[in-house]
């Protein structure tokens, strides 16, 4: 959620228009892109209408190297690579083609990244976002971002919600190109907010279209998750066993899904748990869930909303973690997080959980 995004000046979507840099930049990134919001005329961004097909898109960015934590600048009238993400090539794909390119750039063992982002996002932001993200993680990768028809208005809660169902057939229609392709291993799913919702009706969708062979690819995180937890509980009763266990990243603090639960008649939010209290653990064993607190890691928009924006930063420890304790499918549970010198995840660079202590 970004309910001080009001506050704020926001992105148009003259910041996707590439930039000629003079000079190279030093770090760089890549950014696929899968949307069902509609085409703008004359702007060249998405809205928030919602479209009838998917279209795909590959960006090219290019990342400040001297960036303050997770706080992204935008580039301006004379765009200055030192400070701003910059995009610095785009071009629109055919379906085919974006699956090649997703299926050629899968990291090292075979995983493929895709983030889903929350409520009152624009297309901009979600794809500014990703960069950032993709960039601190240093994802092997191209990082995939599935943008749906956010209203990216504080008033647009109810219209962001239905958004969000009508997008499911589309993210499920995206894992399935992409399983279909063979090349991954691995399909991570890393939903944020109300992304996190998304992400788990498409997967539900998967599972009563009888998709197993995809479910067992398929690695969800989901970061602050907006969901009803009697939803969450309907929702994983319909999926069922996954090989892989959903972890949730959550904190009792947060204050953007306190004002979610309060539009929703004070009905308590998944992302919300607290996992001192024995029935959350207790429920993690049973459903097998990786319910991992994370408010030690701090975050930038004043709610404790977007901590795993700050995840990706402790992405350069995962190759030692990866080579030593690799978690198994298996550890399931209530967990904390440690950021003195332990690694959860990040959202493209997952590898289980590395835990300070269970609880």
């Amino acid at each position: 959620m970004m309910f001080l995004a009001g506050c704020a000046t926001r992105p148009s979507s003259s910041v996707l228009s590439p930039v000629h840099l003079d000079k190279a930049a030093s770090e760089q990134v890549t950014i696929l892109t899968a949307t069902n919001r509609n085409r703008e005329a004359t702007a060249g961004g998405y809205g928030s209408t919602w479209a009838d097909n998917l279209t795909y898109e590959q960006y090219e960015f290019s990342v400040p190297p001297d960036r303050k934590g997770t706080t992204i600048t935008y580039p301006s009238a004379k765009p200055n690579p030192e400070r701003q993400f910059l995009v610095i090539g785009r071009k629109q794909l055919h379906k085919d083609a974006f699956v090649q390119t997703a299926a050629r750039s899968a990291r090292f063992d075979g995983s493929i990244g895709i983030f889903v982002h929350g409520y009152n996002y624009s297309y901009q932001e979600a794809l500014f976002r990703t960069a950032q993200i993709a960039a601190d993680a240093n994802f092997p990768g191209t990082p995939i971002l599935f943008s749906w028809p956010s209203a990216a208005a504080v008033a647009g809660y109810v219209a962001d919600r239905d958004a969000t169902l009508y997008s499911r057939s589309e993210l499920a229609d995206l894992v399935r190109s992409l399983a279909a392709s063979k090349s991954p291993k691995r399909i991570i799913l890393f939903g944020h907010s109300m992304g996190g919702f998304l992400v788990m009706e498409a997967a539900r969708q998967l599972k009563l279209q009888h998709r197993d062979d995809i479910l067992q690819k398929l690695v969800v995180i989901l970061a602050a998750p907006d969901i009803d937890v009697d939803v969450f509980r309907s929702q994983l009763k319909d999926i069922g066993k996954m090989t892989t266990p959903i972890t949730l990243l959550v904190s009792k603090d947060d204050r953007a899904l306190t004002a979610s639960s309060l539009i929703a008649g004070e009905r308590a939010r998944v992302g919300r748990l607290d996992i001192d209290d024995p029935v959350i653990e207790e429920a993690a064993l049973k459903e097998r869930l990786r319910v991992i607190d994370i408010t030690s890691v701090q975050g930038s928009d004043g709610l404790g909303h977007d901590r795993y924006a700050s995840l990706a930063k402790f992405g350069a420890q995962l190759a030692t973690f990866e080579n030593s304790t690799r978690s198994g499918a298996g550890d399931v549970g209530a967990f904390v997080f440690d950021t003195a010198g332990a690694v959860v995840t990040s959202p493209f660079r997952i590898a289980g959980s590395v835990i300070h202590s269970p609880r």
